[in-house]
């Protein structure tokens, strides 16, 4: 089972006060440009794989879907998702994405937001969202970058064109446990080649990869956005199943 660090009490405490947890998805970075990647809403079945607090799925009604299912590990997420939304074309579900079965050909989009680095099963996931897509339909996701999956060594090494900061065994993969928020929060290192070809193997067409970095404007607005520019902290993708 997928470790469930969002129901411990000070992992849960520290991520509610974060900015996307407090404004939404206007309080992540990432969002402009992930939103950029989705398709025309109006009377799509949306799945959101890792809902939270329910911000996306609550975003696809306002903009026309015809239903949205939000799935979740987290018990406390879900509470909140819950009294947050009062649409009942919004509907949120208990699930272990690492192996949770899902109908054939019913969504029009799946859509994950920094969920899919948590999983042990993310290839059996993946052909589970193929199977549950209809013929074109979109998966769209963002994953924490593989750079920061692999977490690196402390310190600065000079190399030959100045200042590099060395990653930890980039190429082996698996879980590795770091401190954010709680001690001992386990994420799986994928490299990005890991996660096209697992989107590739199960049917699906690659139609866009970012390396999500701050645009200059808002550097300008959140100047310490800009070390965020050295080594980009999320993967966004987009992908059609055939």
């Amino acid at each position: 089972m997928t470790q469930n660090i969002y129901d411990d009490d000070a992992f849960f405490a520290g991520y509610s006060r974060l900015p996307r947890s407090v404004e939404g998805l206007d309080g992540a970075p990432e969002w402009p440009a992930l939103r950029a990647l989705l398709p025309d809403l109006r009377g799509k079945r949306v799945l959101d794989l890792g809902c939270g607090f329910g911000w996306f799925c609550r975003f696809a009604r306002e903009q026309g879907a015809a239903a949205v299912l939000g799935l979740d590990v987290s018990d406390k997420m879900l509470a909140r998702a819950r009294a947050e939304t009062s649409d009942p074309a919004v509907q949120y579900e208990h699930a272990d994405l690492d192996s949770v079965a899902l109908p054939d050909e019913i969504f029009d989009l799946a859509y994950s937001a920094l969920a899919l680095h948590y999983l042990v099963h993310l290839d059996r996931l993946v052909a589970n969202i193929a199977r549950a897509l209809t013929p074109g339909g979109r998966f769209i996701f963002s994953a924490e970058h593989p750079l920061f999956t692999a977490p690196s060594r402390p310190g600065w090494m000079e190399a030959a064109g100045g200042k590099i900061w060395p990653l930890d065994r980039y190429l082996d993969e698996g879980p590795r446990v770091t401190d954010w928020l709680a001690p001992g929060v386990v994420k799986q290192h994928r490299t990005i080649a890991t996660y096209l070809n697992l989107l590739i193997g199960a049917g699906f067409r690659i139609d866009h990869v970012e390396e999500w970095g701050p645009t200059p404007e808002q550097i300008a607005a959140h100047p310490e956005w800009a070390v965020e520019r050295d080594r980009p902290p999320f993967l966004l993708i987009a992908a059609t199943r055939a």
